[in-house]
């Protein structure tokens, strides 16, 4: 898979992902997470390579390391799109609108208080 190319100033990237239907997956210590079906978006950030980064999240071949990829595996998962962005991660999460569907989920390193960095925009249109 090529690798996808952005801005240099890009450091986040947005995931936006629709979970087709109820979801139930064991992410790392997170343990069990049930997830209702809907869109969902995931912030998340590469101080270099973003390309390869994003292109990480886009393949469906690699090592489950965080708790987005137990996420994304799921056969009920996929991403419909993805932003990237010049804003630092967390203050781009906070920006967004939407709902914690699960504390902690992809903010373990997380120094902002942000919660999560997935959010849940509601049920799929």
């Amino acid at each position: 898979m090529k690798k996808p190319s952005y801005p240099e100033d890009h450091v986040s990237y947005q995931l936006h992902i629709r979970v087709r239907g109820n979801v139930r997956i064991v992410a790392g210590a997170l343990g069990s997470c049930n997830f209702p079906a809907g869109h969902y978006v995931y912030t998340g950030s590469a101080r270099r390579n973003l390309g390869a980064r994003v292109a990480r999240h886009l393949s469906d071949s690699k090592k489950l390391r965080w708790h987005i990829d137990y996420l994304l595996a799921h056969p009920e998962v996929e991403i419909l799109r993805v932003e990237t962005s010049a804003i630092p991660e967390c203050r781009w999460n906070q920006q967004l609108a939407g709902s914690i569907p699960l504390p902690g989920f992809g903010a373990s390193d997380c120094r902002r208080h942000c919660g999560s960095h997935l959010k849940y925009l509601g049920p799929n249109q």
